[in-house]
């Protein structure tokens, strides 16, 4: 069975939908960042219909992959995310969403799905990575 979301072609503006870079399946990496500190809240999944919720309601509406269906955050938690900024990475491939965060962001119930654990404390120590 496929995660594949429906396609709902010409809603997202045109000039937008023609820079993105999709994965096969038709998704885009979603970061929302609170708008005022930085921190980094979760990832979700775009598609165009996604994005052009996104960018009309206010409010981040995500692909649910497992579900297979739209989501929008805060409708059953009301842990909402009000939209306050939508920026493209230099690639095309990944949204960065600025909201203010209402609540948690993390299914778990924690304010930010990245603060469970620590892969690397001191970052001095590792050994750099090649450029790319």
């Amino acid at each position: 069975m496929t995660s594949t979301p429906p396609r709902q072609p010409g809603r997202l503006d045109p000039d937008i939908a023609a820079r993105l870079k999709r994965s096969p399946d038709g998704l885009l990496p979603a970061i929302a960042q609170q708008y005022d500190t930085g921190e980094v809240l979760m990832l979700g999944w775009m598609d165009d219909e996604a994005l052009h919720r996104t960018l009309t309601t206010g409010r981040c509406t995500y692909w649910s992959r497992s579900r297979r269906e739209y989501w929008v955050k805060g409708d059953t938690s009301g842990h909402v995310q009000h939209v306050k900024s939508v920026a493209l990475d230099c690639d095309a491939d990944t949204v960065l969403v600025k909201v203010d965060q209402v609540g948690a962001a993390c299914h778990t119930g924690a304010r930010t799905c990245f603060d469970a654990d620590v892969l690397l404390r001191d970052a001095g120590s590792a050994t750099p990575a090649p450029d790319q």
